[in-house]
Parts: C-alpha cells; structure tokens; sequence
C-alpha cells in the first residue's frame, strides 16, 4: 500500500471513529496492566465480567497483595490461564510496591521486567495509559496489517516495526486501537465482512473480492 494510500486508510477509520480506545474496562494504569495480563488468550468481555468482581474489592498493588495469590484466583477463575496469571500478578504487584513506589512506569524497559508483562503488554500500557505512540501487534493488527498491504511481516515483531515506519504520524497515537477494533469485527479471520469494509477499495488482499458480495448489506 503506498502513502497516499495509507493516509485515506487511516482517514477513513479516524471518521468512523475519532476517539478510539481498549475495550478493556479500567481506570487507572494499574488497573489496565492488570487487565491486559488477563487479557492473553482471553476476550475482552471476559475479562470484564472479572474485573468488575475484583477492582471494587481491590485495584491497588498493594490490595491485590493482601487478597493474596489464592484469593485473586477466586476472582479470575473463569479466565483461561488464571493460575499462571494469578501468579504473575501478584509478582509484578510485589515489583511495583516495592521498586516503583506502586506507581505502574511510563518506560518500556522498566514494564517488561515486570512477571507476565512482554513487549506487546508494555505498547497497551505505554499506549493506551500514557498516550506514546507505540504499536502492540496482536493477532488481529497482524492478520490486517499482512492482509490488506498496510505493513506486511512474518513476525509481530516485523509487523510493529513497519507500522512505525509506515503509519501518518497525525494517525500513529491511536492507529493501534483501529486496527484493533478494524481486526475484530469487520476484517475477522474466518470471513471478513469485505462488502462492509470502509477501506475495501485500499486493500491489496487477492481474495478480498470472494467475500464482497456475500457479506453486502441488505439491500445494498
């Protein structure tokens, strides 16, 4: 996808929706970190359910720390890899409390050496707690990025970098979340809804135009 044809994408996506953000439910940073820790192989919608139980109870390292690993896994319980999540948590709580002052940190490398926070955890937090523009490559901004020509690469990693490089820096803060939310509910894995897709005609995908008519709306 060339440049001029990168700026109308994210153009496009900023006019359907200005103001983007996680589907995660949060408030605080610490809260966010916490819920992108639970978040891995789980949806969204439930790892809500859980954190409404736990943040009224306990949203602070510390809290967190006092219900103890046993007593977390009683509030994430219905989460995939609660057990190994319970862990971690209450890992990275004991770091913030005692190297952070409890205060999650604004820098990359200080995140990642926090237990079950890697490189794409730190960009959620980095970006969606404290606004830098950084890229966190999941499942769905690799599938869009590959296929719609955007920013193709074998790795996350790969993907991240040409993201960088390629998105309009005016789009680049909240590029991550339109990709995102683009991924999960019009360019989906299984059969992408190409007759609904704003950005249809940018797209360099060869099998794009398969899915367009059957997935027109009515009436269309």
């Amino acid at each position: 996808m060339n440049k001029t044809n990168r700026e109308e994408f994210f153009r496009r996506l900023r006019e359907l929706d200005p103001h983007p953000t996680t589907e995660l439910e949060y408030e605080t940073p610490f809260e966010l970190l916490v819920a992108v820790i639970l978040s891995a192989q789980a949806t969204d919608v439930g790892v809500n359910k859980a954190t409404r139980r736990l943040f009224p109870v306990a949203n602070t390292p510390q809290k967190i720390l006092e219900l103890g690993e046993d007593g977390l896994k009683d509030y994430i319980k219905t989460i995939g890899l609660f057990n190994s999540k319970a862990k971690n948590i209450i890992k990275t709580c004991r770091d913030l409390v005692d190297k952070h002052d409890g205060v999650v940190p604004d820098d990359r490398a200080e995140l990642e050496a926090l237990a079950g926070v890697g490189r794409k955890t730190a960009n959620v937090v980095l970006n969606t707690a404290f606004g830098q523009p950084t890229m966190a490559v999941d499942t769905h901004i690799f599938r869009v990025a590959n296929r719609t020509g955007l920013a193709p690469g074998k790795t996350p990693l790969a993907v991240e970098k040409a993201l960088l490089k390629r998105v309009p820096e005016a789009y680049l803060k909240d590029a991550h979340h339109w990709l995102i939310l683009h991924g999960r509910y019009t360019c989906k894995a299984r059969k992408p809804l190409c007759g609904q897709c704003p950005v249809y005609d940018l797209c360099r995908w060869r099998q794009k135009g398969r899915y367009f008519e059957e997935t027109q709306p009515v009436g269309s």
